[in-house]
């Protein structure tokens, strides 16, 4: 490949990896876990088939990172971000080794994974939540919502992915 093919090829990856970083982290502004958790799934497959676990592991860290950083996540949330961060991962790991298999295999896998380490991690974050009137919000937002989204993004990337095959874009 010509050094120009090279650099064509860097600055679509990084164009589509800013463009995925970005719908992920604003994201958060609609203010809807099912709308926000399936742009964020969504977002991690789409990085995971195009352009790999490394940059959609970046990109399940650095939303909610941000998000708490800027304000949009509230502090009271804090001790959730490591276990969203790990979810993620597991969403992603998963389904990039299922994926080569099957597409379907890999995204339900994975989501159904996600799904079961928050929920089974919302025992130990309860403790650690100052704020005891809201855990009942977070353990409702780590608990059937996950997986609802999670699968719900495995279809919008699905779908995304198709339609770019369907136009030639690559």
């Amino acid at each position: 490949m010509n050094k120009i093919a090279i650099l064509t090829n860097k600055r679509t990856e990084i164009i589509i990896f800013s463009v995925l970083l970005g719908a992920a982290t604003l994201a958060p502004l609609i203010g809807n876990q099912f709308i926000t958790g399936t742009i964020v799934n969504s977002c991690l497959l789409l990085a995971a088939a195009t352009l790999g676990i490394r940059a959609a592991l970046l990109i399940g860290i650095l939303p909610s990172t941000i998000a708490l950083a800027t304000g949009l996540l509230p502090a009271v949330l804090a001790p959730m971000i490591p276990f969203i961060i790990l979810g993620n991962t597991i969403l992603v790991m998963v389904f990039d080794y299922l994926k080569r298999t099957n597409y379907w295999l890999g995204a339900v896998t994975g989501a159904v994974l996600k799904f079961g380490f928050l929920y089974a991690m919302i025992s130990i974050v309860s403790d650690l939540i100052i704020n005891k009137n809201i855990v009942s919000n977070v353990a409702y937002m780590m608990s059937w919502p996950q997986l609802v989204t999670a699968l719900a993004g495995s279809f919008a990337a699905f779908g995304i992915l198709y339609l770019k095959d369907k136009s030639g874009i690559h």
